[in-house]
């Protein structure tokens, strides 16, 4: 299985997350998400396969969430206003996604990777 992980170095989920799958032998290539965000096309692919809301693609809890003022405007935004966000800043992105090309994780929960990723 090639997988791919859209990471930030200093994100220590992102750092859990690498981890997890080094210890599972689970081999992947990881992308900087701020270096090389996503377009607003593969984040739309990302979101269609990965069956969550568009919101939890957000970070919420990061600075340049808060600094946007994004809470309220994620909340009454169409989504393609929100993948034009999400495009944006690699930053607005929650962290890790990880995808296999069919399915897609966001964030880094161990029995999530134990299910999607062994």
């Amino acid at each position: 299985m090639s997988i791919t992980i859209y990471e930030y170095p200093k994100c220590s989920t992102c750092r859990n997350a690498k981890k997890w799958l080094d210890e599972h032998n689970v081999e992947y290539n990881a992308i900087h998400i701020v270096e090389n965000p996503p377009s607003k096309e593969e984040i739309k692919e990302l979101y269609e396969k990965s069956g969550l809301e568009l919101k939890k693609f957000f970070n919420t809890s990061g600075k340049k969430y808060r600094e946007l003022g994004l809470k309220d405007k994620v909340a009454s935004a169409s989504n393609e206003e929100l993948f034009e966000i999400l495009a944006s800043d690699g930053m607005l992105l929650k962290r890790p996604i990880v995808t296999d090309g069919e399915k897609v994780t966001v964030g880094f929960k161990d029995e999530i990777f134990q299910k999607e990723w062994k």
